[in-house]
């Protein structure tokens, strides 16, 4: 399906409502400027298999340009509007875009950046302009809101976070099918039984992968969403209870903020609307997911999936909580796990996490990085390290890139981060290796606190101390420090690389 379906059968359906405000689009509203869009594109001769590349905040145009792509057969990059310019030029030259649209939100940014843009042939802003911008308002109030001639689908070709470094753009072949055929498994709607009268919550920001395939499958279908602009934790119980939210996305740190709310609040929200609750992202420590099933009811999905669209991992309430830490069973593709030598180890060990049979992919104008990804026999991998049980469950252990080599021993930081994280008074945790002149690495901790100001050297002796109830000694941190905020993207993923590089530089290592 497509808006264009849905507006035609319920024209005054609600597509999307901004939170904070309470902007509403309806469906003939949102088929409308996406018409417009495409027909824009076309009037600057973008054909099918060209690139625009987008730089917005959750903005109440963002799903009107993405659908105007998606409806004339053109890749769209949605860039994370967090990055700094030098990261932005990278991929909007990278991608070869030859449209840039942003907003005046995002000018102190974008506008060192026009000479910069080789490819860039139109540069738009909305809600005002700067020098060097056209209005993007302006420049659709001219066009006619009728489809163009020749729509095909387009596509979205992300970039990764960089978490372990340059981001990388994942370019999938453009679909064959006709506009409005559906191309992909919706899988809110098998998997998760959303329906036309479901209501869907989005905390996150829409440039991410997850957020933008999810609300993107939504709007396909007929579901009206709900976005936040940012996610705030109270907030968002708000939502649930004034929207009546039946479906949603999260992150594991989403739930930790709203667990460490006081009681009082986060009892005082009616959650009961909920259906589903979907999280991914990073791995969610076994007592978090406890108290959130424990809170919400048996409505928490958790699946294992990256940018790449390679393989789609899931499980529900019931399959967790008989093989907790799972992250679940491979829905369209085959899980193997393999040692150094490329061959597969036996259930229960750990090893490199490879899919087959799923979707395929490359990393564009990086034939190394692709390659580097591939197995011998073809298959993919996302660089994270895992182990399947006796009954086909995959665990995560950790990302490859982070695990810690001391005296010989490897050791995966994410156990000592996952057990850290259930303290009080511990709101976010990072644990990575440090140099050390004998053991070649050692475990460091760097912790923000619920309450800065509790920050001491006797909070780290009972910091250690409550990691060494549950772990061997050598996995957990030598020694913590204490921040009062760590880097973690919007979508939960940890910038761990930049706290190690740091403390590597320290050391002169």
């Amino acid at each position: 399906m497509s808006p264009a379906e849905i507006a035609a059968e319920n024209p005054q359906k609600i597509a999307y409502i901004m939170a904070e405000t309470g902007e509403t689009v309806t469906y003939s509203e949102l088929e409308a400027a996406a018409n417009q869009g495409a027909q824009l594109l076309r009037s600057l001769g973008l054909q099918r298999g060209d690139h625009i590349a987008i730089l917005l905040e959750n903005h109440p145009r963002f799903f009107q340009i993405c659908w105007a792509a998606q409806r004339a057969g053109i890749y769209y990059t949605a860039i994370s509007w967090r990055l700094q310019q030098q990261e932005v030029e990278y991929i909007v030259n990278n991608c070869e875009a030859r449209v840039f649209i942003t907003s005046i939100e995002r000018k102190e940014v974008v506008q060192p950046l026009l000479d910069k843009m080789a490819c860039v042939e139109k540069s738009y802003m909305l809600d005002g302009v700067v020098d060097g911008f056209e209005s993007w308002e302006e420049a659709l109030a001219g066009m006619p809101s009728t489809e163009i001639a020749d729509q095909s689908e387009g596509a979205p070709m992300l970039y990764s976070s960089g978490t372990t470094g340059y981001p990388k753009g994942v370019k999938r072949p453009l679909p064959e099918q006709d506009y409005g055929v559906e191309v992909d498994l919706n899988l809110l709607r098998v998997l998760y039984g959303a329906n036309d009268d479901s209501i869907y919550l989005s905390p996150a920001p829409l440039y991410h992968a997850a957020p933008l395939a999810f609300t993107m499958g939504c709007l396909r279908s007929g579901t009206t969403v709900v976005v936040m602009a940012h996610f705030e934790a109270e907030f968002a119980l708000e939502c649930i209870e004034n929207y009546r939210i039946t479906h949603s996305q999260w992150v594991p740190t989403m739930f930790v903020r709203m667990l460490k709310l006081p009681e009082e609040v986060r009892l005082k929200y009616d959650v009961c609307s909920l259906r589903c609750a979907i999280h991914a992202a990073a791995p969610c420590p076994i007592p978090i997911k406890e108290k959130m099933i424990d809170w919400w009811g048996p409505v928490i999905y958790e699946y294992y999936a990256g940018t790449e669209g390679n393989g789609f991992v899931q499980l529900n309430s019931e399959e967790w909580l008989a093989h907790k830490g799972s992250v679940g069973k491979p829905l369209t593709c085959e899980i193997h796990i393999c040692d150094e030598h490329g061959e597969e180890v036996p259930a229960g060990e750990s090893g490199a996490i490879y899919m087959s049979g799923g979707g395929t992919f490359e990393y564009y104008k990086d034939d190394d990085k692709t390659a580097d990804s591939r197995h011998a026999l073809g298959w993919s991998t996302l660089g994270d390290v895992g182990y399947l049980d006796d009954d086909g469950f995959l665990y995560l252990t950790d990302r490859k890139h982070f695990m810690i080599i001391s005296g010989g021993v490897n050791i995966y930081p994410q156990e000592a981060e996952n057990v850290l994280i259930n303290h009080d008074k511990v709101m976010d945790v990072a644990v990575f290796g440090v140099p050390n002149a004998d053991f070649g690495e050692e475990v460091k901790g760097v912790v923000q606190l619920a309450d800065p100001s509790l920050a001491s050297p006797l909070l780290e002796v009972e910091l250690l101390d409550y990691c060494r109830e549950y772990l061997s000694h050598i996995k957990c941190p030598r020694s913590i420090d204490f921040r009062d905020e760590l880097p973690r993207h919007p979508t939960g993923k940890l910038y761990k690389r930049l706290l190690k590089d740091e403390y590597w530089a320290k050391a002169g290592a």
